[in-house]
């Protein structure tokens, strides 16, 4: 829980959100910068086209089915596409604005409170009048009968958010923890009448996107929509104890396991098509069948030698000397999505 600011005429009094660094914290946040280190070894902090479009569909689903939009993997494909699809309208338009915000996460800065304001503005777009402002109004979360959270007063919301943000641009702490902070904190302020439970995701992953890309990508919301239940709790914890200590470890396990799943990518039965889609997206416009071999570590010299050969076959990359010395040259203009494209029209 926030420490609410005591407010004068001339001054603000900046605290900073209490928290504990437990063992449990510095064993997954070692853990998580480990894996980190694995996926940037093994080029997966840049997945291929196809891979990037799955996982951007799997997190616009969970964080808006955490909320309770209805719709599915597959209406939001055809929604990405441009394609019309029959569902409740409220949760159409949440789609389309995810899809507009995921599609410009590089525009937002994460330490501006200005952007944030601008990132729920587009959120909330056709949702509630008030978009892109905090509110003013008393809030609070009921389950039933009971009152599950009440909100600091809507006056004091603006400066809550100033103090949280200014934390985030001071303090020394790693972005793994501050990431976790800031997204409690501003659950706990509730700043927004509507939109704060996805503005909380969405502005843990630019602030881990700030320093490790590949959160860009990684659909951690997954985890969390898979048992939400877990969520709420951490949140309600915290709240109990007046501090974020129990979120932050329940986010960094969600990280955690985030990152497990994508380093299953490499121990996953891949096709001939699989891995020649995903090596010419890493962009290695020079290799060896060894460098090939590098990254898909479980095929034999003889499966990345018939890759190779079907690679200048799809004219993808032609090949230089003979033997050991021999050398592949990805072809200029097939690179990326060309080459993609190119490899789908041929099978």
């Amino acid at each position: 829980m926030i420490v609410l600011l005591i407010v004068s005429n001339d001054s603000i009094n900046m605290t900073t959100p209490p928290y504990e660094i437990t063992p449990e914290i510095l064993k997954l946040a070692s853990s998580i910068s480990e894996k980190i280190g694995e996926v940037n070894a093994s080029f997966l902090n840049r997945p291929p086209p196809k891979l990037r479009k799955q996982n951007r569909i799997k997190t616009i689903h969970s964080s808006l089915k955490i909320e309770g939009n209805t719709l599915t993997e597959s209406q939001i494909t055809a929604l990405l596409e441009n394609k019309r699809v029959i569902g409740p309208k409220k949760d159409v338009i949440e789609v389309l604005n995810a899809i507009e915000i995921y599609d410009r996460l590089k525009d937002y800065n994460s330490k501006s409170e200005k952007s944030f304001l601008k990132a729920h503005k587009t959120l909330m777009h056709g949702l509630i009048e008030n978009k892109g402002q905090y509110r003013k109004q008393g809030v609070g979360i009921v389950k039933g009968s009971k009152v599950e959270h009440l909100a600091p007063p809507f006056d004091n919301v603006p400066f809550l958010m100033k103090n949280l943000f200014g934390y985030l641009k001071k303090s020394d702490e790693i972005e793994l923890i501050k990431s976790c902070v800031f997204h409690y904190e501003m659950e706990f302020i509730h700043p927004f009448i509507d939109g704060n439970g996805r503005m909380g995701r969405l502005w843990q992953t630019l602030i881990l996107m700030d320093k490790y890309p590949v959160f860009e990508f990684l659909p951690f919301e997954t985890i969390i929509s898979n048992d939400q239940k877990q969520y709420y709790k951490a949140l309600s914890s915290s709240d109990k104890e007046g501090k974020s200590t129990k979120f932050i470890e329940y986010m960094l396990t969600v990280i955690h396991l985030s990152l497990s799943d994508l380093l299953d990518f490499n121990n996953r039965t891949l096709t001939e098509k699989d891995r020649l889609d995903y090596f010419v997206s890493l962009n290695k416009l020079q290799f060896t069948r060894k460098d090939y071999m590098n990254v898909f570590k479980d095929i034999s010299s003889a499966t990345a030698s018939r890759d190779l050969k079907k690679g200048i076959e799809l004219k993808l990359f032609e090949k230089e000397g003979e033997k050991n010395k021999t050398i592949y040259k990805i072809i200029t203009g097939y690179s990326n999505v060309s080459a993609i494209t190119h490899i789908d029209s041929k099978h």
